[in-house]
């Protein structure tokens, strides 16, 4: 690891000062991420910026008339508010099925959602990658092992995954993201923060260098309470998801009146699957529209040969998510 400079601000606005020198510096919130990258000489920046000190990023809400997390609240913090399991279970439980109890504790929700990939070429400086060293081409492409890739958004230069749990509900549920920079605030859907490989794998986010998440928002939607996070892995704690889905029921009678899917495991970006929603959406629930639903949320996923495998599961994944989504949907009902 090679010699940076470290700085702890204790307020926002001198942290956004220190990302806008000359010098390359990068922002550290929980490290759980960062500081694996800089062990591995992945990422080398020549300063940090420890923002953990920033008080008024930990507050969160979530008991108004809509949810809001500050930036630097704790995982474990927001994933064990009982108020939070009530309004919106799917947002609870990816929270609680990420990564270990001690990292829960020190990660923080705006550096989660910012987690880089986990594909072994990219964290491995011996293999060539797009996303780590621009040019240099895909090991994964490339007659690599291909089981962590993904089936959705990825392109001849990078099949990379998104890994994140947290990041597949607040896609589900339409969250917003409040940023701040030297020159002042902007505020985007949670769906345009991440960007697709396409040609340039190597930008993964909209953020410009001197920009901070400081919060994230997610509107209030009949379909929180009937939600659901069902995450398959190889096993049960302190695993990526292989699939997981993110989904949210209201009814209306025996009709669906709202409907949200997201998947996670699968995508080189947070995924939506829309079409899997439009076909449930205004229709009658059972067990043969969940699977039928599950069956369409892959139909245009693109697999290589080890990641072929989570096509069927993945449809499993979203069919058994609906159902105890419905079966909440229900109750509250």
């Amino acid at each position: 690891m090679k010699n940076f400079s470290y700085l702890r601000p204790a307020t926002l606005d001198e942290a956004l000062r220190a990302l806008g020198g000359d010098e390359r510096r990068d922002v550290l919130a929980g490290g759980t991420t960062m500081v694996d990258l800089m062990k591995l000489g992945v990422v080398q920046p020549d300063g940090l910026v420890d923002i953990t000190g920033i008080a008024s990023l930990e507050g969160y809400e979530v008991d108004g008339e809509r949810l809001r997390f500050g930036a630097l609240a704790r995982m474990s913090d927001v994933g064990n508010d009982e108020a939070l399991a009530t309004a919106c279970p799917a947002l609870s439980e990816a929270l609680w099925k990420a990564a270990s109890a001690q990292l829960r504790h020190v990660g923080r929700l705006g550096g989660n959602i910012l987690q880089r990939t986990r594909c072994p070429y990219f964290r491995e400086t011996a293999y060539a990658c797009n996303k780590r060293e621009p040019g240099t081409g895909c090991a994964a492409l490339d007659g690599g092992t291909t089981d962590l890739h993904a089936l959705f958004g990825g392109s001849e230069r990078c099949v990379a995954m998104y890994p994140g749990d947290w990041a597949q509900a607040l896609i589900a549920f339409d969250a917003v993201v409040d940023i701040a920079s030297p020159t002042g605030t902007r505020r985007i859907d949670f769906a345009d923060l991440h960007v697709l490989p396409g040609d340039s794998p190597e930008v993964e986010t909209v953020l410009e260098r001197d920009e901070i998440i400081t919060a994230i928002e997610v509107p209030l939607t009949a379909a929180m309470k009937g939600s659901h996070y069902l995450k398959a892995r190889d096993r049960e704690s302190y695993a990526f998801a292989s699939v997981s889905a993110a989904v949210g029921v209201a009814m209306e009678g025996d009709t669906v009146s709202e409907v949200r899917i997201a998947l996670g495991g699968v995508a080189s970006v947070p995924w939506r699957a829309r079409a899997a929603e439009d076909f449930l959406a205004g229709g009658v629930f059972d067990e043969e529209r969940a699977k039928e639903a599950g069956r369409i949320a892959f139909a245009d996923a693109t697999p290589l040969e080890g990641s072929a495998y989570k096509i069927e599961l993945g449809a499993s994944v979203v069919a058994g998510a609906l159902m105890t989504a419905h079966q909440r949907a229900r109750q509250e009902g």
